[in-house]
């Protein structure tokens, strides 16, 4: 209320998550044997120390506003429904900060031309590349799909962003989008100096299947020559098709992203015979040495948890620079919603100084 800052005025500060929230919070913790409190008194004392909420304050209010809508789960959902509703959603999220310019544009992709979306910082370039691959499990988005975010990347890093759009499936099947990943990656490095950018800095950055789109395209780089990548950003990456982990079991349902998802998800995108591919599975790459150096991020309310932590841990075992992040109370979509999670914005300015050092 104030009481503990000299001078300062004593108000009423309510709870921003409403009465209802509040409530709730109170009931779990009695439920709980009054977790996280000392009780004491004449005779004894006790502790029950522990957390309340593994959820973030501000994803939980997200989460709970979710399910008050009682929306269908995406899964039961023809793939064209879903980014129907995945469009009307997006349209409702805040649109980001100001950069100094976008640009539309269409490149040529694997088997015919994709779009593009271009952020250019206000500063004064040329400046480093970034080749962002939007996330939506392979079926869902484009090249605007993740615009607040590339938004945020773009003032942050003071770095040209090139969102760049792939084919999706069911219509287009593993490894199309991989095909077009790497088109776009070479097309965007060819054309470094036309799009305001510097040739010789270059870095790939994505989130979900987009994360796992960067990853692989830095394996192709790497075995067919280039283009060079200084750095690589993956964001919640999907990076092996093992659905045994632990994460898959804790965080199954009620983050949003939930493993029948991931299974739809997958089901659409790859046959199971080829879901051990490199190209598919990052983590299942005969070696990972030689690799750019990495930035990796997880999220501790995330089915895709375990296998990002496996990754950066391979990574790190075959000599590759990693930073590894783990985003505790965080869920999958918690990353891109700019604006909206305020929590991970110092896990945003990371990526930043991230992009910076390998951009250098």
């Amino acid at each position: 209320m104030g009481a503990n800052v000299p001078g300062k005025p004593h108000v009423f500060l309510p709870y921003i998550g409403g009465v209802d929230g509040y409530r709730q919070i109170c009931n779990e913790v009695v439920e709980q044997d009054y977790l996280g409190f000392e009780q004491s008194g004449p005779s004894a004392s006790r502790c029950n120390e522990g957390v309340i909420r593994f959820v973030k304050p501000d994803v939980q209010i997200i989460l709970g506003i979710l399910a008050s809508m009682e929306q269908p789960p995406i899964e039961t959902l023809s793939p064209q429904a879903a980014r129907e509703f995945m469009e009307a959603t997006a349209a409702q999220q805040p649109p980001g900060p100001e950069v100094g310019e976008i640009v539309d544009g269409t490149l040529p992709g694997a088997a015919g031309e994709l779009n593009y979306r271009l952020y250019r910082p206000a500063t004064p370039g040329p400046h480093p590349v970034v080749v962002y691959y939007h996330g939506g499990g392979w079926v869902l988005g484009h090249e605007s799909s993740d615009d607040p975010f590339c938004r945020d990347l773009c003032v942050r890093s003071n770095a040209v962003v090139v969102s760049v759009n792939y084919r999706h499936a069911p219509e287009s099947r593993f490894p199309a989008a991989v095909d077009d990943a790497f088109a776009a990656l070479k097309w965007i490095a060819a054309n470094a100096d036309s799009l305001g950018g510097d040739p010789g800095r270059l870095a790939v950055a994505g989130w979900s299947a987009g994360g796992n789109l960067a990853a692989v395209v830095c394996h192709l780089a790497q075995t067919m020559g280039g283009p060079k990548i200084s750095g690589q950003v993956l964001i919640n990456p999907v990076t092996d098709c093992d659905f045994s982990r632990p994460s898959y079991s804790e965080n199954a349902e009620g983050y949003i992203l939930t493993r029948a998802l991931m299974e739809w998800f997958w089901d659409h995108y790859c046959d199971a015979a080829d879901r051990k591919d490199p190209r598919a599975s990052p983590l299942r790459a005969e070696s990972l040495a030689g690799l750019p150096p990495a930035l990796v991020i997880t999220a501790e309310l995330d089915p895709l948890r375990d296998e990002g932590n496996a990754y950066a841990a391979a990574l790190e075992a075959e000599g590759v620079s990693v930073r590894h992040i783990l985003a505790p109370g965080q869920i999958h979509t918690s990353l891109t919603a700019v604006d909206m999670v305020v929590s991970c914005n110092s896990i945003r300015a990371e990526i930043a100084d991230a992009l910076q050092d390998f951009l250098k």
